[in-house]
């Protein structure tokens, strides 16, 4: 049988904290920018962590489950 393969989209843009949990970088942030506030641009520079209800299924992207 061959080797499982990962969605190689999802290894780029996801990455596994120590602790298990999945964190990705907010979306809006690429072009449009003018019409968003500093604060708004500001607050996406942040990365966040993927809620429960995602996180099963972003696991098995990345062959972690």
């Amino acid at each position: 049988m061959p080797k499982m393969k990962s969605r190689r989209g999802a290894m780029k843009r996801l990455k596994i904290t120590g602790s298990g949990k999945i964190k990705r970088m907010k979306e809006g942030k690429s072009h449009i920018l003018t019409k968003k506030s500093r604060k708004r641009k500001r607050r996406l520079r942040k990365s966040i962590i993927v809620g429960k209800s995602l996180e099963r299924t972003m696991k098995r992207m990345l062959l972690e489950a």
